[in-house]
């Protein structure tokens, strides 16, 4: 482990969801009373459908169990915050594309490790020094504390936040590249087979979801809007959170690779998806 793993990416995924805090109001919370039929449909493709169909792929697909673990990192993390950006493109309900990305990543606190340890334990990895409930407790550090502080903060200056908070969300961003850049460059020597390894199936889980979820929310959703939000969610994944999960868990290496091809895919089809669904 070097420094960059164990202080810069905590503070960065700290910090990324402290900015996230800072755009969320009571609002966003109690909205899925009002939406509850939408917010479970999205709810249930994301923790649910989405690492079940990873598990499937990665039962198929011929590559180590170091990756397959990797490609179940992925699909356990929540949304990423920039899916409330790409749903506003698409036309889509960006208040129940934020209601999602908050209230999912407070219960990753909970599903990420048990699906984590569960796919490592499956695919042989030694876990007995790994703890469910520690794991969940440094989660719960990293994730919740820092998007509670950013949600008291704009309740109690919230003159000050919203000045704030378009500069903290730039700074999410870059904070976002150059984790995403640092766990790339950290394989620089193996990057290509790797690529070549893990590419193709996290194209395909993201492909394969992002249509999963479209057609499991234009039968079960209320309206268009909330279907385009909801596969956008399930495309997006916390690629920050993901890479963090990959070096907590396992100390980094082969197991953030699908979670780095992922991060760098899933803008690329979400784009076309929103071109595809904008007008639509």
């Amino acid at each position: 482990m070097s420094i960059v793993t164990d202080i810069f990416l905590p503070i960065a995924l700290a910090f990324i969801m402290f900015a996230l805090g800072l755009g969320l109001t009571r609002a966003d919370f109690l909205r899925i009373l009002k939406q509850p039929k939408d917010f479970f449909v999205g709810a249930i493709s994301q923790i649910i459908l989405l690492p079940i169909i990873a598990f499937i792929l990665v039962k198929l697909w011929p590559i180590s169990p170091e990756l397959a673990i990797g490609v179940m990192i992925i699909a356990a993390a929540p949304g990423g915050v920039t899916s409330n950006i790409l749903t506003a493109f698409a036309k889509g309900d960006v208040a129940l594309s934020v209601s999602f990305t908050a209230v999912i990543s407070l219960i990753s606190v909970i599903t990420v490790p048990i699906i984590v340890i569960a796919s490592a334990g499956y695919f042989g990895e030694d876990i007995q020094n790994i703890s469910v409930r520690d794991k969940a407790i440094e989660m719960f550090t990293l994730v919740t504390v820092p998007l509670i502080v950013g949600m008291l903060l704009k309740i109690f200056i919230p003159n000050i936040v919203l000045k704030f908070e378009a500069i903290a969300k730039k700074v999410s961003i870059g904070l976002f590249i150059i984790v995403l850049l640092g766990a790339i460059l950290s394989k620089k020597e193996d990057i290509v087979p790797y690529f070549v390894d893990a590419g193709l199936i996290t194209l395909t889980l993201n492909v394969i979801m992002m249509i999963v979820a479209f057609y499991v929310a234009k039968l079960l959703a209320t309206g268009n809007a909330q279907k385009k939000c909801i596969a956008i969610e399930c495309g997006l994944q916390n690629g920050t959170l993901a890479i963090f999960v990959a070096n907590s868990f396992f100390g980094g290496g082969v197991y953030e690779i699908p979670a780095a091809t992922y991060s760098l895919i899933m803008f690329a089809t979400s784009l076309i998806f929103v071109f595809l669904v904008k007008n639509n």
